[in-house]
């Protein structure tokens, strides 16, 4: 049973339709990443999950269970933890406040839980933890990434999605966020990432999807990916082994 599973999802903004028929499958302990251009639905496809655009017809199960019919805050408690494009920290907390809300979710834990899970965070992302007194307003956009996953990982969840992590970064930026993303990865969680740098997203996926206006049009492991033509004219630069600027090191670790 695949821990999380859409089945001919629909969802619409208004009047506008943004996923199409939907049906992906994420198992325990896979990092599956979704590609696709802008407005393709890759965004929308987190939201409905995490209950923000509720699925107009369809369904969409967590651990065999049906949540498409349930509100954001108990999709959170269920165990799924979304980090939203666009970081989202609150500027005038620290970078420690802002890692301890993420545990809101988690209503019966001690404060000596929510520390020890501080420091566990602080442990991952060591650039955080000398900044722990510092407000959110003063972090760099890659250290505000950063501290939007560990506010992600602060819930405990089993499937953590992460929505552009890299967007608006600088390339060494990239890599380091990559980094931690593997680390993550090592650890058991579960991810479902959506991410426009696809050479970087297919260096630490299992698997992989592209939605093309709402609809999944092709699916399969990185190598697959690379090694279709028309994924990679459109995503890829062309040319399999084609890079962006600055990637290079990882692209070459392509493969689940």
């Amino acid at each position: 049973m695949p821990l999380l599973e859409l089945r001919n999802v629909t969802s619409f903004y208004g009047n506008v339709q943004a996923l199409k028929g939907v049906s992906l499958r994420v198992e325990e302990g896979e990092v599956v990443t979704l590609l696709g251009a802008n407005g393709a639905g890759k965004s929308t496809t987190l939201r409905s999950i995490s209950g923000l655009v509720p699925a107009a017809t369809g369904e969409i199960l967590f651990m065999g269970q049906p949540i498409h019919r349930l509100g954001p805050e108990a999709i959170v408690r269920l165990g799924i933890s979304h980090v939203p494009e666009g970081r989202r920290v609150f500027p005038g907390l620290t970078v420690t406040e802002n890692i301890m809300l993420g545990a809101s979710n988690r209503g019966r834990a001690s404060r000596a839980e929510i520390l020890e899970g501080v420091a566990e965070m602080f442990a991952i992302f060591p650039d955080l933890a000398r900044l722990s007194h510092a407000l959110g307003w003063s972090l760099s956009g890659g250290q505000q990434q950063m501290l939007a996953v560990a506010r992600g990982l602060m819930a405990r969840p089993r499937l953590l999605m992460l929505d552009e992590p890299s967007l608006g970064l600088a390339p060494i930026i990239v890599q380091q966020l990559f980094g931690v993303i593997r680390s993550i990865r090592q650890r058991g969680m579960t991810i479902l990432l959506v991410e426009q740098n696809a050479h970087m997203a297919l260096s630490v996926a299992d698997r992989g999807y592209v939605l093309e206006t709402g609809r999944l049009t092709v699916e399969g492991s990185p190598d697959q990916l690379l090694d279709n033509e028309e994924v990679r004219a459109a995503y890829l630069g062309g040319a399999r082994g084609a890079t962006d600027p600055g990637t290079a090191p990882t692209a070459a670790k392509v493969g689940p």
